[in-house]
């Protein structure tokens, strides 16, 4: 009846064997990788092996894939391009002097990390984190290697991608050449090597689609309705360089951005309930939204239910074949017959030049003082934080490719150079449509009101604005000035020179609509004067533009406090 200390042995030996079998998170000098051997992130979200495709069973990688998802999905490939042969198995080694080698077992090194900081001894480890990233640690938890700044096709949350070509890191996707063969293709996605303004994707040495130029907008966000999931993309200024990362919301499903092998950039979510990956967003979006498919001066105008190719204003079609673009109804002539409309929500032009260190007003100049400028845009770039250039000015030379028109919500003005043989706000030439149009659909008006057009032309006299000060002190029309948006146009804050607020309309409708709105607005807010109406200060019109200058309302509208509307 005598106690024994047999039984804690055993159990000892069972602890330490369950210990043994549990997969690790990191490598060390000491410690190796071979096949089938793996590391598991902390919280078990990716896995760190040896794989091989089901077609190319001969053949093995060594990547990184969702541990906690059942269908395989493989987010980086070390030696993608150097596969380990069945006859030579290969090991992953953590080096004394700090870096993973991948040899296989005649000696040959397949793959290799290189750091350009030396430990001196000190021992260093290779971790695998919960967002993926496999990382090259020193003692101190200072990283000095990771995978992600080495990436193969995908782009994983709080992955973050340098809008710069002034540091060595290669942050551009490659994809797969199919589905069971990793090694690059022609596809490739990342910073554009001649402007570090733009993201561009290429098939080979073509443009195959391209982001527009860095706006000053800093984050742009998407809603994923079945999953709840919040997407953002935000854009981060450090020192002089722009840092482009992918975020989700707390509690949202697993997500990806992916460059597919067949050329499309795919953002994807992890479906719990059909065990899928499900697409909610693409690009490009159409073939319309391909590189410069509506050829020079041709945009993709995505505000249709199907996108199509349109001609900018000014412009017509040769054809039904827009490859070949549009050309000018009217050639321009260098001088005063020249002038620039607005194009709003634009996704501006490729090939443009970057000048630094201008006002809206300076880079108007620039543009219009040489006759080879088509066109200009200006962004205010203080929101980003950066302390090297709070603006951007960017100038079009010649022929004007790969645009498109978005929603209010996205894209930006876009400055086209025109031939007006009217001039800026032609006052005789709109007078006279308001008089035809005053007698030909709304006789009863005319006749009804017989100082109406009296009262309109002595508005029209005494208030016409100029188009360049209404633009510039709306900053461009900037979305940052936008008070609101209705059926017939945005309204805009503006500043006058001396000070004074205004409140600029913009008629965004079809010119027959819009002249009509334009010309009974002008004659009913003229004629009724009253302390709780707004005043009509100005009018303005240039080219298919209506402009409409308010007195501005600093505490927003009786609407607003009624209805809880602007």
């Amino acid at each position: 009846m005598g106690l024994t200390y047999a039984t804690p042995l055993p159990v000892f030996i069972l602890l330490l064997l369950a210990c043994s079998c549990k997969s690790d998170d990191h490598l060390t000098p000491a410690k190796l990788l071979s096949t089938g051997d793996k590391l598991i992130s902390n919280g078990g979200i990716f896995a760190l092996g040896f794989f091989s495709l089901t077609n190319s069973a001969a053949n093995s990688y060594v990547g990184i894939w969702y541990h906690n998802i059942p269908v395989r999905t493989y987010v980086w490939v070390a030696n993608r391009d150097n596969p380990i042969t069945s006859s030579s198995p290969g090991k992953l080694v953590l080096t004394t002097g700090s870096d993973l080698v991948l040899p296989d077992s005649k000696g040959h090194t397949l793959w290799t990390t290189t750091n350009s900081i030396s430990p001196g001894g000190i021992k260093t480890t290779a971790i695998l984190l919960d967002s993926g990233n496999l990382v090259i640690r020193l003692p101190n938890g200072t990283g000095i290697w990771q995978s992600f700044h080495h990436p193969t096709d995908t782009i994983l949350p709080n992955m973050t991608l340098p809008l710069s070509n002034k540091n060595s890191i290669s942050m551009h996707l490659v994809a797969w050449k199919d589905p069971d063969d990793p090694s690059a293709s022609d596809y490739s996605f990342g910073v554009d090597s001649s402007s570090s303004l733009q993201i561009l994707l290429t098939n080979g040495s073509r443009p195959y689609w391209r982001r527009a130029a860095l706006d000053g907008v800093w984050v742009y966000a998407m809603y994923q309705s079945k999953s709840g999931l919040i997407l953002s993309q935000t854009i981060a200024n450090r020192g002089d360089e722009f840092y482009l990362t992918y975020t989700v919301s707390d509690g949202s499903p697993s997500m990806r951005m992916m460059l597919h092998y067949t050329g499309m950039v795919k953002f994807l979510v992890w479906n719990s309930n059909s065990l899928s990956w499900e697409i909610f967003l693409e690009l490009p979006g159409s073939s319309c939204d391909r590189y410069a498919s509506g050829g020079p001066f041709g945009y993709c105008d995505a505000t249709q239910p199907v996108a199509t190719c349109k001609c900018l204003d000014g412009f017509e079609s040769d054809g039904l074949n827009f490859s070949v673009g549009c050309q000018r109804k009217k050639e321009l002539h260098c001088g005063e017959e020249d002038s620039f409309i607005t194009l709003l929500s634009m996704k501006t032009p490729d090939k443009f030049l970057y000048i630094r260190n201008r006002s809206f007003d300076q880079c108007a100049t620039e543009c219009s003082r040489n006759c080879s400028c088509t066109a200009y845009a200006y962004a205010n770039l203080s929101t980003l934080g950066t302390t090297v250039d709070q603006s951007r000015c960017l100038v079009w030379m010649g022929e004007l490719v790969d645009m498109g028109k978005h929603g209010d919500d996205f894209g930006e003005n876009l400055y086209l150079r025109i031939r007006s043989s009217s001039g800026i706000c032609s006052l005789l030439t709109l007078l006279l449509i308001l008089y035809a149009s005053s007698k030909q659909r709304d006789p009863w008006i005319f006749r009804l009101r017989r100082n109406s057009w009296a009262i309109m032309m002595n508005h029209m006299i005494r208030n016409f604005r100029d188009f360049k000060d209404i633009v510039s002190s709306t900053h461009g029309f900037s979305e940052s000035n936008v008070l609101g948006k209705g059926g017939f146009g945005i309204v805009y804050k503006g500043t006058l020179e001396g000070g004074k607020e205004v409140a600029v309309k913009m008629l965004t409708k079809c010119y027959a609509q819009g002249i009509e709105h334009f010309r009974n607005e002008i004659v009913l807010i003229s004629k009724l004067q009253h302390r709780n109406l707004v005043s009509l200060l100005g009018s303005c019109i240039r080219g298919n533009e209506k402009l409409l200058v308010y007195e501005y309302l600093p505490n927003k509208s009786l609407g607003y406090f009624l209805f809880g509307m602007w």
